[in-house]
């Protein structure tokens, strides 16, 4: 294995694969097989983590906008509150029917928000805000996160299919070189 000055693991504990310097010395401690089946599982275990943080990058990836959309309307209530004007919208009643609601300026003090498993509180329409806010960053910071994991991950997976291939070429020429050995010893 080589040596090397990375850590050993990313920020969020995913380990670093091993690069294999020298195979004959590598193989020589395990065999063959067990060193193939021995990398075969890590590049299992491998995919499955970039599988798992590319769904969660796609959750992220949808709510990031909801969540701006309900920032933008807290905002945009919380301005039309401060400034006195009525608003008049069009909601969704049902699946296909819609309705006109008029909110007074007055009434614009606190707004309802979806919490997740059908959870629906009050807040303070700056309060509302701030929350907003803060997981429109975290959300962000997540989706980042999830970036930074799947190219760190992606790189291990190649980093371990080099090391799949080149214990398997050096098996290969080690077979090879004993059948032209055991050949000339035959022709003797």
């Amino acid at each position: 294995m080589s040596a090397s000055s990375e850590p050993d693991t990313n920020p969020r504990g995913i380990p670093r694969a091993p690069f294999v310097d020298n195979v004959a010395e590598f193989v020589s401690k395990s065999g063959v097989k067990e060193s193939l089946d021995k990398f075969q599982e890590m590049l299992q275990k491998y995919k499955y983590m970039e599988m798992t943080t590319l769904q969660r990058q796609a959750g992220l990836k949808e709510k990031i906008p909801d969540i701006q959309k309900s920032l933008e309307m807290v905002e945009f209530l919380q301005l039309k509150g401060s400034a006195g004007e009525d608003v008049v919208t069009n909601y969704e009643l049902n699946d296909t029917l819609y309705t006109e609601a008029k909110i007074e300026a007055s009434g614009i003090q606190s707004v309802y928000l979806w919490l997740g498993a059908n959870v629906m509180l009050e807040y303070d329409v700056a309060e509302a805000k701030q929350l907003l806010s803060e997981r429109l960053e975290g959300a962000k910071r997540g989706y980042d996160t999830a970036e930074e994991d799947v190219l760190f991950l992606r790189e291990n997976i190649t980093t371990v299919e080099v090391n799949i291939a080149r214990v398997h070429n050096w098996d290969v020429n080690r077979r090879k070189k004993e059948r032209e050995e055991a050949e000339r010893a035959e022709n003797k």
